[in-house]
């Protein structure tokens, strides 16, 4: 049986010790090894040849995000990183996802804190998930032109969901939206509370619609973008946001579907749902529902996920309208609205 060859590495041997243990139990995932920073993880990784390397970022010596970029520039392959949930440490957690992680762990508070009982069946799956992406070299986005609308008609609901891979591909999708679009976009991304707000900043540089993490009671209008907080289920109730602390649907809190399907009977044929990138099947359902009241779907095409999970998802279901590659997936969007479809 294939196994999943994982290096672990963070300067507390505690912490070494503890995500050895607990990815250990998993019988697809064999520990190969672990190192106690930076410039060590590096030897490993030549040595070892891990297929996925959990990666702490305060580290002496060298620290996480120098020694991924080492890594992505000499032996790509896939890399978690580890952080906690301060604002200095979300803020390079994000940054590290730019510079080519697949995703990241959140640690609640101190070294020590992961909640295994809580915690270790999303550790395990980002693992193995990490194991199936698409490992590719960042894209500038500086060069982007947003599409073109070819006529403006009415005020639409652009629904998207993402999970791994997401924060990668929402810039892809954002910066091409054009400004003068004449709908509101919603976006639920799979992220652990206390990061979303910074990645909704980072989200804001690169867009010209306005990003924002969206609050309670927050008026829904066009030519913004709002963002699922972490932690929170994120409806439209009338015009307006409301945030929800229910349970985990596709054990995930923010969920696709929970915002899909509040908005699909509302906007009806006015409304186009996206499932972008990710591991799992949330937003299956939603996408299902948003054809229902006769609104369009777009999914992610295959070769251009990091990890082809939710796509695929919709796509097993017939719940795709369409199957389009990341970059054109702005133009399918502002289309779609131009011509009325």
């Amino acid at each position: 049986m294939f196994r999943i060859k994982v290096l672990v590495v963070d300067d507390s041997i505690v912490m070494r010790r503890i995500i050895a243990d607990l990815l250990s139990k998993d019988p697809e995932i064999e520990v190969v090894g672990s190192a106690r920073n930076g410039a060590e993880a590096l030897e490993k990784v030549s040595e070892l040849n891990p297929d996925v390397v959990t990666m702490d970022i305060e580290m002496p010596i060298m620290d996480g995000l120098t020694a991924l970029q080492h890594i992505m520039a000499e032996s790509p392959r896939a890399v978690v990183m580890l952080s906690s949930m301060d604002k200095r440490q979300a803020d390079i957690a994000l940054k590290s996802l730019d510079l080519g992680a697949v995703d990241f762990i959140a640690k609640t508070a101190g070294s020590l804190s992961i909640d295994l009982e809580k915690e270790s069946d999303g550790i395990i799956a980002k693992v193995k998930a990490a194991a199936k992406a698409r490992i590719s070299p960042r894209r500038s986005l500086s060069a982007v032109q947003p599409a073109q609308m070819l006529a403006l008609r009415g005020d639409w609901i652009v629904l998207i969901g993402s999970s791994t891979g997401g924060p990668k591909a929402l810039p892809e999708v954002l910066s091409r939206l054009p400004a003068n679009l004449p709908a509101a976009v919603l976006v639920v991304q799979h992220m652990p509370e206390g990061f979303t707000r910074s990645f909704a900043e980072r989200l804001n540089w690169t867009s010209a619609l306005e990003v924002k993490e969206a609050e309670e009671g927050d008026e829904v209008r066009k030519g913004k973008v709002y963002l699922a907080p972490g932690n929170k289920h994120l409806l439209l109730e009338g015009d307006r946001l409301r945030l929800d602390d229910g349970p985990k649907v596709n054990f995930v809190r923010p969920a696709v579907d929970v915002l899909m399907n509040s908005v699909a009977p509302r906007y009806g044929p006015r409304a186009i749902g996206v499932v972008l990138t990710g591991m799992g099947s949330d937003g299956a359902e939603g996408m299902r529902n948003i054809k229902r009241n006769g609104g369009k779907t777009i999914a992610q095409s295959e070769e251009t996920c990091v990890v082809y999970g939710m796509p695929k998802a919709v796509v097993d279901i017939g719940a795709a309208d369409r199957v389009v590659p990341l970059t054109d997936i702005a133009q399918a969007i502002t289309i779609m609205i131009s011509m009325g479809m």
